[in-house]
């Protein structure tokens, strides 16, 4: 069993409340594998649909060390909503002895290896979502819907 952002499989959990990230590997590895879906952000107490939101001036890994915030596109601080999230979904892992995730690329939560720059202009930086981080910290292995 994997865990998969729900995105991926055409929840309409994404913050324009949308289907439009489905990912069509992602789908067709359901004929092989059987995938968990869970949103970090809705877990965390988000809302769909919701302003986009992204990590301003550093990555998952700053976040969780306190260092940097998650802010939304109106100025509203959402980071506790985001460390929720990650640790819930920390939860689940634990709970079904999941060893891989699947995340959405460039997701303030779940992206892995690049995520957006916090300017809301999709300028991409190095670095991993609050989610990832979490569950990277923990030995889980990681990658998004661009690795299948």
């Amino acid at each position: 069993m994997k865990l998969i952002s729900a995105c991926l499989l055409g929840i309409k959990c994404a913050w324009d409340g949308q289907d439009i990230y489905k990912s069509d590997k992602a789908i067709e590895l359901l004929n092989s594998e059987t995938l968990l879906p869970v949103c970090p952000e809705q877990l965390g107490g988000l809302e769909t649909p919701r302003a986009p939101q992204e990590i301003q001036g550093g990555t998952g890994e700053d976040i969780l060390d306190g260092k940097c915030k998650v802010l939304n596109i109106d100025g509203e601080d959402v980071t506790q909503k985001f460390i929720n999230g990650a640790e819930e979904t920390l939860k689940i892992v634990k709970l079904f002895h999941i060893e891989e995730f699947i995340g959405k690329s460039r997701s303030p939560s779940c992206g892995c290896g690049q995520i957006y720059d916090g300017t809301f202009s999709r300028a991409l930086i190095d670095g991993d979502g609050v989610t990832t981080t979490l569950l990277k910290r923990n030995g889980i292995r990681v990658i998004t819907e661009e690795d299948l």
